[in-house]
């Protein structure tokens, strides 16, 4: 825990309620754009489509069109819970002999693969995986959607057009990642001032300093006016492979045509009296399950006592995963590009939506066509031959994903985090303070956690009673933190709730921008 922290700071948020629909999202523009969608007669799925967009242009360093990830829907009128997989897969052109074991050890992202020569699977265009993040949105809109899609890209259009301001927690994230962008003449010439330093920007209240996206917004003007098929085998889709490719890369036209969002059946997870519904197959959705399936055999007395239970069926739980689904452990000193947000309409339907590059800036690479963020999806995927999510042409990405419908005790709720493989151990004890312990969502994303991101350490909110900490040690070692104003130690969840005709919103409480916002009457 750092000494250079404030003891005496507090940081809170409050819930937001409303007899309508909600959005809780990681930036508090993205969810005004969701609610207006709601206050237009829209349905969830229209207010997350309009969220989505808006957060690939004001958090382009965590998603966006060159991204992936998956959601689940809730439809009150059937009364049926849906898996809509949009992830992210290897071109079918990717050499695994271009990927070389350097002998130097571990790579030094999120995963602790063996270093690949010059971090090829992590930096520059060949870690670039196959998004499908556009597509998943139009295969929602096209089941449930009740507003024109033109009309909910155009939130995003008018927010490139403008610009990202540069406030200090942008100037921040920009900084973290300034020598890699460098690398990127097209990534230094949208974040960087002269290649060397991030933006600069002010800290006056009239700033008006802000990135030049206006190529992404002739991008996603093309979007609104021809749908996913111009990413997925149109003109855009073509600039944005050959960029790509003129960079070093595998992406390839046929690739984008083919990597094509699919609903799959949800897994569904009994627990006690609750029932939950997350992804299936390659995303942290078994994972969860796993780990309520080991939590429904522990006795619960509060959640603070519960710790040691979360950490011992977390722990199993990446057993399983690790062995099973590939040795995916991370790093967790550093944070994923990722984001998550929860819907809720004024009819009861619900959208959990978790979108990725993967790593913070994704390959730290933009397309200059189209003024695009790249992923890293490449970095998915162990470098070393033999495992089961060894590195191969044209196949999916094992993703950390996780997001949640639950129903307990009356209320219906959704979840999901950003956070990489923090993700996971989030989702499951606030899944349990909702259901087993009854707790509102202002109560449960205030709780402190713990996070268990593989078999072999514990990290503790310093809020925890020394007792509990004790306790946590006869399961595995404990590294004991402090939340600040950033939320890297763990996860950053959202998640809205209903109950009656009652429903609600709730952030990470130290996100910066995220925020829950209600339709308007």
């Amino acid at each position: 825990m750092s000494a250079a922290l404030s003891r005496t700071m507090e940081i809170r948020k409050h819930v937001v309620e409303t007899n309508r629909g909600v959005v809780a999202a990681q930036h508090r523009q993205a969810a005004e754009a969701g609610a207006e969608a709601l206050r237009a007669g829209g349905d969830a799925v229209d207010a997350a489509i309009a969220c989505s967009f808006v957060l690939g242009v004001l958090e382009p360093w965590m998603s966006g069109p060159a991204g992936g990830g998956a959601a689940l829907h809730w439809r009150a009128d059937t009364g049926r819970a849906h898996a809509l997989n949009f992830g992210m897969r290897a071109p079918a052109s990717l050499r695994i002999e271009d990927f070389p074991l350097s002998g130097e050890g571990l790579a030094g992202d999120l995963f602790p693969w063996d270093r690949v020569v010059e971090d090829r699977n992590v930096l520059g265009a060949k870690a670039v995986a196959v998004p499908a993040l556009v597509d998943g949105l139009e295969a929602a809109h096209r089941r449930w959607g009740r507003l024109p899609w033109a009309e909910l890209v155009a939130p995003a259009i008018a927010a490139a057009r403008r610009g990202l301001a540069i406030d200090w927690y942008a100037a921040l994230i920009i900084a973290s990642a300034t020598r890699d962008l460098a690398s990127d003449a097209d990534a230094a010439a949208l974040f960087l001032t002269d290649g060397q330093w991030p933006r600069s920007f002010s800290w006056a209240a009239d700033s008006d300093d802000r990135l030049d996206q206006s190529r992404m917004a002739d991008s996603l003007d093309i979007l609104a006016r021809e749908g996913a098929k111009a990413l997925h085998g149109g003109d855009l889709g073509a600039a944005l492979a050959r960029d790509v490719r003129d960079k070093g890369g595998y992406l390839g036209l046929d690739d984008l045509a083919g990597n094509r969002a699919r609903f799959e059946t949800p897994l569904a997870v009994p627990y006690r009296d609750a029932l939950f519904h997350v992804m299936p197959g390659l995303t942290a959705g078994p994972t969860f399950a796993r780990a309520m399936e080991g939590l429904a055999g522990e006795t619960l007395s509060g959640p603070d006592e519960a710790c040691p239970a979360y950490a011992r069926a977390l722990i199993a739980a990446y057993r399983d995963r690790l062995s099973g689904m590939g040795a995916d452990g991370e790093i967790s000193a550093a944070p994923g590009s990722t984001t998550h947000f929860s819907v809720v309409d004024h009819d009861g339907n619900m959208v959990a939506h978790t979108q990725t590059l993967l790593s913070l800036f994704g390959a730290r690479v933009v397309s200059p066509s189209t003024g695009l963020l790249l992923n890293n999806g490449i970095m998915w995927f162990d470098p070393v031959q033999g495992r089961p999510n060894s590195l191969g042409p044209d196949r999916p990405c094992l993703m950390n994903v996780c997001p949640a419908l639950g129903h307990a005790g009356g209320r219906r709720f959704a979840l999901g985090a950003a956070g990489g493989r923090k993700i996971v151990g989030a989702v499951t004890q606030l899944a349990s303070f909702l259901a087993d312990f009854g707790m509102d969502l202002e109560a449960a994303f205030a709780q402190p956690r713990i996070d268990v991101s593989g078999t072999d350490r514990i990290v503790a909110d310093d809020r925890l009673p020394g007792r509990i900490c004790d306790a946590l040690k006869a399961v595995a070692p404990v590294t004991v933190t402090r939340k600040s104003i950033l939320p890297y130690p763990f996860a950053c969840p959202s998640g809205v709730l209903q109950e009656g005709s009652k429903r609600s919103g709730m952030t990470e409480p130290t996100s910066a921008w995220g925020d829950a916002v209600a339709e308007q009457g």
